[in-house]
């Protein structure tokens, strides 16, 4: 039973709470014309991906770590009448049905879901035209015809549970997605933080919102120490957003006493930080041989004055950076496919350095990574594999693919 504590100060801590989101109908909404509106490259195929999902979840709890459901928690919060008729007139609103006659016969299709569960996942799946037949209206906008095939688009990139909310501290950064169709997504996390019985008693601290104006994802946010985050400036993330995080974190007294801002190339194969850089151990990372720098990274300080900070830009290669801000002698970095080339484009296509650590020095990754599974035995990493023939081509790996919410403290 989830009992809405969230706690993560490093990417490494003994994983005890992690949310996943089970694909859904949603997938087999994608199609190859839709693909490059809807984030995707290919389309997978659902019974696979779900299995293939299903035995990611089964290596959680293998290890003692509680799964909880993206679609479970919001099924729970829209138990409530009251929140549940709040929350459907939000959604559809931001689903952009406007006409108010589309509205009611959309909330019509919605309020024949009785069962909860079952409600959230056909939101999730997006409607198609078929599925609701529009009389005559004296709205031009009702009546002109479109050959689009959807009346609300579907939520295909949901199993990327990463990137809508990330847990930082003992707080939530409730992100602004940058694209249109990713963005409302964070809607789930927006009604699980407010109305959720168990997370509301706990208070929690809201170190970004989803109506902040700028841009912020999940994947460009790392937590390497309880004294150090780190955040790409990246395709997908702005400047300004990591401003207001680290004016809020700083203000609220968390331990943390630097931001490292990652500015990183604003392109697709380096769409988040975390596409290109993870922590697997104390002093081990893997890496993206092209991020390896040097780098320009502006060191964010926390100041005498809450809410302060001092900035500091720096040039710096990577391990360097590392070193310095982590406070150890030296650092390992496992480079994805070994060394730049055929093996490294191959294996950053499939997220080879996109790993999720359960604890330090054991991490998940994707069975196909083979040349960079090998190097992170090599120097002594557990490794869980799993299979991703389909999950993978979402183009996000285990990371990706996981909000952790409670670790213990190193």
């Amino acid at each position: 039973m989830f009992d809405g504590k969230l706690q993560v100060y490093s990417e490494i801590g003994v994983l005890k709470k992690v949310m996943l989101h089970r694909p859904g109908m949603e997938i087999e909404n994608l199609t190859p014309e839709l693909m490059n509106r809807l984030l995707f490259d290919d389309i997978p195929y659902l019974r696979v991906a779900q299995e293939e999902h299903d035995a990611f979840a089964d290596v959680f709890r293998t290890c003692g770590v509680e799964v909880v459901y993206l679609e479970t928690l919001m099924a729970e919060v829209l138990q409530d009448k009251a929140t549940r008729a709040i929350f459907m007139d939000e959604f559809i609103a931001e689903a952009g049905i406007v006409s108010p006659y589309r509205v009611a016969m959309v909330k019509a299709y919605y309020e024949a879901f009785e069962d909860a569960e079952a409600l959230v996942k056909a939101l999730m799946t997006g409607i198609r035209r078929e599925r609701i037949t529009f009389g005559l209206t004296h709205s031009l906008a009702d009546l002109i015809e479109t050959q689009y095939p959807f009346i609300i688009d579907p939520m295909p990139n949901l199993y990327f549970t990463r990137d809508p909310y990330a847990v930082i501290g003992n707080g939530v950064s409730l992100n602004k997605m940058r694209t249109l169709t990713r963005r409302r997504e964070t809607i789930f996390a927006k009604y699980i933080f407010e109305h959720h019985p168990a997370v509301k008693q706990h208070q929690v601290p809201l170190w970004y919102d989803r109506e902040d104006p700028y841009a912020i994802e999940g994947g460009d946010e790392l937590i390497l120490s309880d004294k150090v985050i780190a955040i790409g400036v990246s395709q997908r993330t702005d400047a300004a957003a990591v401003d207001l995080i680290a004016k809020r974190i700083f203000h609220a007294g968390q331990p943390f006493e630097t931001i490292l801002a990652f500015d990183i190339p604003k392109t697709r194969a380096f769409m988040h930080l975390d596409t290109v850089f993870t922590m697997v151990d104390y002093d081990t990372f893997t890496i993206h041989p092209e991020i390896e720098g040097p780098l320009t990274v502006y060191s964010i300080q926390r100041g005498d004055h809450p809410g302060e900070y001092i900035i500091e830009k720096e040039h710096m290669e990577l391990e360097a950076i590392l070193m310095k801000y982590l406070q150890l002698d030296k650092v390992k970095l496992i480079r994805c496919g070994g060394k730049p080339g055929i093996d490294a484009g191959r294996e950053q296509w499939n997220d080879g350095s996109n790993t999720l650590a359960i604890a330090p020095g054991e991490v998940i990754v994707y069975a196909r990574n083979h040349v960079t599974n090998r190097l992170l035995e090599a120097a002594g990493i557990k490794l869980h594999v799993i299979q991703s023939s389909e999950l993978s081509r979402g183009r996000g790996g285990p990371r990706c693919m996981s909000m952790p919410l409670y670790r213990d403290q190193l």
